[in-house]
């Protein structure tokens, strides 16, 4: 099968020669680490290596934010001050954090100050989402066709990439303030969600202009280890009125099915139930140290296509913990379908290359 006709598959729950090869990501220190000893420099050979399909699925060339909120222009990146060990930057979506010095990966910086905490900072910084900025359009230039066509050629799909709700509130207040103000400036969360629905649904019907797409797929981190960071009935009340009407109007513009897939880390089980309550039909990348165990959430959701469930602390452990696990894993899987293989987060740098190297032997012995 081509990549994408393997993709598209996938998606349709409908019979592959193996399950789709590719990776979540990996930290840029893994990667050193790997280069340190023996990993080539050459992508292609690199890919050769890990046995990484070719691209099945193709962005539509349009940024509508992931981790940080899609301002145009974006804050400036820049170093305010060193403390010692520290430093203190402002970063692209204009908070000021305290990181170690000269590290970006592998831990959570301390928040000293967030663009959108106080009605005040709001009004300021409102203007980087106005849909109405022209030059943030340009930047298409005909881009989604280019990726239809490709994604097409090999019998693929194309998705639409974009800041989650929660993702976007807490990158704009903060974790802690967002959930104050839940309570205390209920008006300021529904200011800012409406400005997230007019930038992400103009970034849609730009691209829906020119093609259909196959999926939104939203980044939404809204689980810890615990589950939910905020209660259902929060999820139901501040993000889902704009969610629907996102996802309708999406919809409306096209006859082709919509998939709504979400990203979060933690605890997924509770927010699948929920969110199927929008139409959801994919979840990504399924944290196993938070209780994500993506065989047991396949029996309880059988129409639920599942992205991730591979431990990546499992990957450090040797070679008989990696066998174990994937073969808990992926004889099920593969039986059942809509599953792609992928590590439940990025591959931390305490993952040697020969682990990984057997890692990825072993899913290509188990996915068919």
């Amino acid at each position: 099968m081509l990549p994408g006709e393997r993709m598209r598959a996938t998606y349709e729950f409908q019979p592959v020669d193996r399950l789709p090869r590719g990776e979540f990501y990996i930290w840029d220190e893994t990667m050193t680490r790997w280069k340190a000893e023996g990993l080539p420099d050459d992508w292609d050979a690199i890919n050769e290596l890990f046995h990484y399909d070719p691209p099945g699925k193709f962005g539509t060339g349009l940024g509508l934010g992931w981790c940080e909120p899609p301002f145009w222009p974006m804050f400036e990146d820049k170093l305010i001050e060193v403390q010692g060990d520290y430093e203190l930057i402002q970063d692209v979506a204009g908070r000021i954090c305290k990181n170690f010095r000269g590290r970006r990966e592998g831990f959570m910086p301390i928040y000293l100050k967030h663009v959108a905490s106080t009605r005040a900072d709001w009004d300021a910084v409102k203007w980087r989402l106005d849909p109405g900025n022209q030059d943030r359009w340009k930047a298409l230039a005909g881009q989604p066709t280019i990726q239809r066509q490709k994604a097409d050629a090999v019998g693929g799909m194309v998705t639409q990439g974009l800041i989650g709700g929660y993702m976007y509130l807490r990158a704009m207040m903060g974790p802690e303030d967002l959930l104050l103000a839940v309570h205390d400036q209920p008006e300021l969360i529904q200011s800012l969600m409406q400005a997230w629905l007019e930038i992400v649904d103009a970034g849609l019907a730009h691209v829906q202009a020119e093609i259909e797409i196959d999926e939104v797929f939203f980044a939404e981190d809204i689980c810890y280890n615990h589950g939910l960071l905020i209660s259902p009935q929060s999820v139901r009340g501040f993000l889902f009125p704009y969610y629907r009407q996102v996802l309708d109007n999406a919809r409306a513009r096209q006859s082709r099915f919509l998939h709504f897939q979400l990203d979060t880390d933690g605890d997924c089980r509770p927010a699948i139930p929920l969110y199927k309550e929008i139409g959801l039909t994919a979840m990504s990348p399924m944290e196993v140290a938070s209780g994500c165990d993506v065989v047991e959430i396949a029996k309880e959701h059988p129409d639920l296509r599942i992205f991730g469930g591979i431990d990546k602390r499992v990957l450090a452990a040797g070679r008989e913990a990696i066998d174990a696990h994937l073969e808990h894993i992926l004889p099920f899987m593969v039986k059942r379908g809509g599953y792609y293989p992928m590590c439940d987060h990025g591959v931390p740098p305490d993952v040697s290359l020969e682990n990984y190297l057997h890692y990825r032997e072993r899913v290509c012995e188990l996915d068919h």
